[in-house]
């Protein structure tokens, strides 16, 4: 079976740690621990087009929907060129 999330962006000066494809409610995302800069967090990728009848606030709330997010974790939510919304969090700088 071929990966929606083969071609994933990374940046080249992000290591990442760890990544599973997984679902979150009724959406394929990619989960990924990284680090870049000496700052390490998390990220939940969708691939754009799954999740284009939701607003971007609505994608947030999803995401800390998830028992993955900790407590007041600050959230990031970015839509790359490459067809894929990124929803950072748990940063620890």
């Amino acid at each position: 079976m071929k990966s929606k999330f083969k071609n994933v962006p990374i940046d080249e000066d992000t290591e990442i740690l760890f990544q599973k494809e997984a679902k979150l409610d009724n959406y394929d995302v990619l989960y990924q621990k990284w680090l870049w800069d000496g700052i390490a967090a998390e990220s939940v990728v969708f691939v754009e087009e799954d999740v284009k009848n939701l607003k971007d606030d609505e994608i947030e709330e999803l995401v800390k929907s998830s028992p993955i997010i900790k407590e007041g974790s600050k959230i990031t939510l970015q839509h790359s060129d490459d067809g894929f919304v990124f929803v950072n969090f748990n940063f620890d700088i």
